[in-house]
């Protein structure tokens, strides 16, 4: 099974065959149109298998599969302490695992922005979080940890390790948090400005699986976005 993540910088309907070509299984696709409110035929055709969410019409966080692939919408909480957070959105795969696309926002707050709602977002989930990949925009990396705040990146990656999820980039790369060699964001789509914000989070026993897993090139993506899509493969991902 391969699996693509990819912020796609909005207008995915005029870039979506250019993915395609990766012939991925599912696609998490940040910022996308939402498929029902399209005018688009030929991207609501591709779109068949689907769910999204959003409150832009325009800029959405999806999940596409192949036709094959049963994707059911799982009722996870979004609510901390009667905020809302965003993006998340859980869905079982053919009934075998679970997978939780991303796309964090600062969420008009002052303290909890970006990977603050997904720390909030694991205190609400993190017990049903088992065979679960986590995976999409964290728009976070550790370089931007604060010392005063106990859900910054780092104490998020920890939280994760201790319910036995990593980041498949990092124990395949062996490189640490905040020292990554290759990046999935280029600010500005500046090659001088780049930045590791893009995940692919696992249990050890799916790491084991991988078959593949690499990142776009900036020559390659730079001119439909400023993000690199993550492709990951597995050998088998069934119980």
């Amino acid at each position: 099974m391969r699996i693509i993540t990819w912020n796609c910088n909005g207008a995915f309907r005029k870039k979506f065959e250019q993915l395609s070509f990766l012939d991925a299984d599912i696609y998490v696709i940040q910022e996308c149109e939402n498929p029902s409110e399209s005018n688009d035929l030929h991207y609501k055709e591709w779109c068949k298998n689907y769910i999204w969410i959003g409150e832009n019409k325009n800029k959405g966080l999806g999940i596409f599969a192949k036709p094959e692939i049963i994707l059911q919408n799982l009722p996870w909480s979004n609510k901390y302490h009667d905020h809302s957070v965003k993006y998340f959105l859980p869905c079982r795969v053919n009934n075998d695992f679970d997978l939780v696309g991303v796309w964090t926002h600062q969420n008009n707050s002052p303290n909890f922005g970006y990977i603050g709602q997904l720390w909030k977002y694991l205190q609400i989930n993190k017990t049903n979080m088992n065979r679960t990949i986590i995976i999409g925009d964290f728009n976070s990396n550790s370089i931007w940890d604060q010392w005063d705040i106990w859900w910054n990146h780092s104490d998020v990656v920890k939280e994760l390790k201790e319910i036995g999820i990593e980041s498949f980039y990092h124990k395949m790369s062996n490189e640490d948090q905040g020292k990554e060699t290759i990046h999935t964001l280029y600010l500005q789509r500046k090659f001088i400005r780049p930045y590791h914000i893009d995940y692919i989070f696992g249990p050890s026993n799916f790491q084991e699986k991988i078959k593949m897993f690499e990142i776009g090139k900036f020559d390659d993506w730079i001119s439909l976005s400023d993000h690199m899509p993550i492709i990951c493969e597995f050998n088998e991902l069934s119980k």
